[in-house]
């Protein structure tokens, strides 16, 4: 936690009426804080004396359009919640950008651990395969929930799930000139639409799913809270699993990456047993085209942080972590198109 960054403050004074009227059982008065993480969307902690909020709010600045879409990160958490999935319970969404600058939403305030580095240094050896399958098992809940049951049936289109996220990463990676191009990145707009495996399976996506946008268990191996929906919408669960997978195609320190690690001596499972994991889950005999998937995902975490330099240039980052992100997008963009040699 941290003091509210100068160009992330807004009216808390507006923020205490605007929960006195929306937020049940809230009393005031409040502090906040600033968590350094959430890249996309700036994220504080709202301390009272009854309880603490967490309070999610597009950033200030010009945004990409139909970026931090926080109504749809706000639906996705009720409706997840009420099927009894780990997520925050929803408080209360704000639309309205005369209250703070810039649309909102609060909900509870998780006390869990949080981990960046994937292979969990902190955790002892003898725990971290259950951390591993503790992810690998929250992954299979989310993509085994039915949309329409859920409320969800609308999140998202349907069909042609690959050629519409090509299309809109591309887009959004063409059309911020301000951040450069890539030739990696040149390449891949080529390579992935002429390679689109067959099949169109369709679920609940979370689109960031990593160690660091959960909440384990103060003790135990077990997800209490998966965080930061603002990628979710209805798509292939492939993709999904393998935008979470990538970690062991990547080095360490590279996104926490494991490739290279000794994975037996660290008590980690390796990729072919945590893909075979997640397969008996979700009722699989095994990913075909695993490249392509990989590929893809890499390629759509390549535009993810070309959009992060973009708002770094114009002064709309909201994280500090920015600059260090951005200091990855060659690497990944390389190690992106190399999925497909």
């Amino acid at each position: 936690m941290a003091p509210v960054r100068p160009n992330h403050r807004f009216d808390e004074a507006a923020l205490v009426r605007w929960m006195d009227d929306h937020v049940p059982d809230f009393r005031g008065p409040l502090s906040v804080s600033q968590f350094d993480g959430g890249q996309s969307n700036p994220t504080y902690r709202l301390r009272t004396a009854g309880r603490d909020y967490v309070l999610r709010r597009k950033p200030p600045g010009v945004l990409v359009k139909g970026a931090h879409a926080v109504d749809r990160e706000f639906r996705v958490i009720s409706a997840l919640h009420a099927t009894g999935f780990p997520v925050p319970a929803p408080f209360g969404l704000c639309l309205d950008d005369a209250v703070i600058g810039t649309a909102f939403y609060v909900m509870e305030m998780v006390e869990g651990r949080n981990f960046r580095d994937t292979a969990f240094p902190e955790v002892p050896r003898d725990e971290r395969a259950a951390m591993f399958d503790a992810m690998n098992a929250t992954i299979a809940r989310l993509h085994a929930i039915d949309p329409v049951a859920a409320g969800l049936g609308d999140f998202g289109r349907q069909g042609n799930y690959f050629e519409r996220q090509v299309g809109r990463w591309s887009r959004q990676y063409l059309e911020d000139p301000e951040a450069g191009r890539l030739p990696a990145m040149d390449a891949l707009i080529e390579w992935l639409p002429a390679n689109i495996p067959a099949g169109d399976d369709c679920t609940i996506v979370h689109g960031d799913f990593r160690c660091d946008n959960m909440l384990f268990h103060p003790r135990e191996p077990r997800v209490i809270a998966v965080l930061d929906w603002e990628l979710s919408t209805l798509g292939h669960p492939l993709a999904d699993f393998a935008y979470h997978l990538m970690i062991y195609r990547m080095p360490p320190g590279f996104s926490t990456g494991l490739a290279g690690l000794d994975l037996p001596a660290l008590g980690i499972p390796g990729e072919e047993r945590y893909v075979e994991a997640y397969c008996r889950r979700t009722g699989r005999d095994g990913i075909d085209r695993l490249d392509f998937y990989l590929a893809f995902s890499l390629f759509r975490l390549a535009a993810i942080i070309h959009g992060i330099k973009g708002r770094l240039l114009r002064g709309t980052a909201s994280s500090s972590q920015a600059e260090l992100a951005v200091e990855q997008l060659d690497r990944i963009a390389a190690l992106a198109l190399a999925q497909t040699r």
